[in-house]
């Protein structure tokens, strides 16, 4: 049994756990091996959120909801800078707290595992974050209030536990913390469109943009972002943009283009190694024909027949004395 802050649960790589024994799929040599959803517009905007939080200064820890086998979790957890804490919460194979969950568990992730993610996250980082698995309900007991910068949530896509997940995430975002909502405009998930609304609409959760899978927000002034982010999105050729108004809010919502390429991220440790660099080409001098010897000088006799025998009787002359090359037949 392990402990796991407060909570005691079966580790899957115990005996007597519900590991599941199908043959684990070979270790991710680079991002895209991972198995997921998360679409290059999404992880260019995870870099640039990012990125600006740690350029203004802004620290805080992170937290994802919701995992699936690592892909969102590997690349959030790039962004983890020292003295800041990475969570993440997944039920993987334990129990689900009510029996709709456990349902949607079963449909949608039933090969999910503990091991799987731990496997591919430890491919492209030294240790792991910080796991709590079970339920999101989890959330408010282990990660403190106003801690965090950034909330990925990508768990169930049941109302009632994305309304709770929301605000799990209210109560531990700092003021000016983002908040990324998964899957809020899918046909499959109307569970998580109304919960998003509403937190919109009274919940005080503002939006900063949209994309085709998510919505990302704040409880703090959106304004600055979204300036800094209309800048960076005119100034590229692969993103669509839109500017909408809706019930008081400016809703910026983004699209890729055909051939949106996502940021670059490091291969695994499971890559192949670099080919090695190719020696310079002067290590390899071309190889060059030996210098001709000096000539041998010419016989008296020769030199007077050169000077003095018409050039067509010297050419016949010539010609007579080379020896005829073996020709076969």
């Amino acid at each position: 049994m392990t402990a796991v802050q407060g909570v005691t649960r079966p580790h899957p790589a115990t005996p007597g756990s519900t590991l599941h024994t199908t043959a684990p799929p070979p270790p991710p040599r680079r991002l895209d091996d991972v198995k997921g959803w998360f679409p290059p517009l999404d992880q260019l905007l995870f870099d640039w959120f990012l990125d600006r939080q740690e350029a203004g200064g802004l620290r805080g820890d992170l937290l994802e909801v919701g995992v699936f086998m690592g892909k969102s979790a590997i690349f959030l957890g790039r962004h983890r800078q020292e003295g800041e804490r990475y969570t993440v919460c997944d039920l993987f194979e334990g129990d689900a707290p009510d029996g709709a969950n456990r349902a949607e568990s079963v449909k949608s992730y039933g090969s999910l595992s503990r091991r799987a993610f731990e496997s591919n996250y430890l491919a492209f980082h030294d240790a792991l974050p910080r796991v709590l698995q079970g339920p999101s309900s989890l959330v408010p007991g282990e990660v403190a209030p106003a801690s965090c910068r950034f909330v990925h949530i990508d768990g169930s896509h049941l109302y009632e536990h994305v309304h709770g997940d929301i605000g799990a995430a209210q109560d531990v975002l700092l003021p000016d913390g983002i908040v990324v909502l998964d899957d809020f405009r899918s046909e499959h998930t109307p569970g998580v469109s109304v919960a998003a609304w509403e937190a919109v609409l009274s919940r005080g959760l503002r939006p900063i943009c949209l994309t085709t899978q998510k919505l990302y927000g704040t409880w703090g002034d959106p304004r600055p972002a979204q300036d800094a982010l209309l800048e960076m999105v005119r100034a590229r050729q692969d993103c669509d943009l839109s500017i909408q108004q809706a019930a008081g809010h400016r809703l910026i919502r983004l699209k890729s283009r055909h051939g949106m390429t996502a940021p670059a991220f490091p291969p695994s440790r499971h890559a192949d190694p670099e080919p090695a660099p190719a020696p310079p080409a002067e290590a390899f001098p071309q190889q060059r024909r030996p210098a001709p010897g000096p000539r041998r000088p010419r016989s008296r006799a020769r030199r007077l027949a050169h000077d003095l025998l018409p050039p067509l009787v010297t050419r016949a002359i010539r010609r007579a004395r080379t020896p005829r090359r073996a020709t076969v037949d």
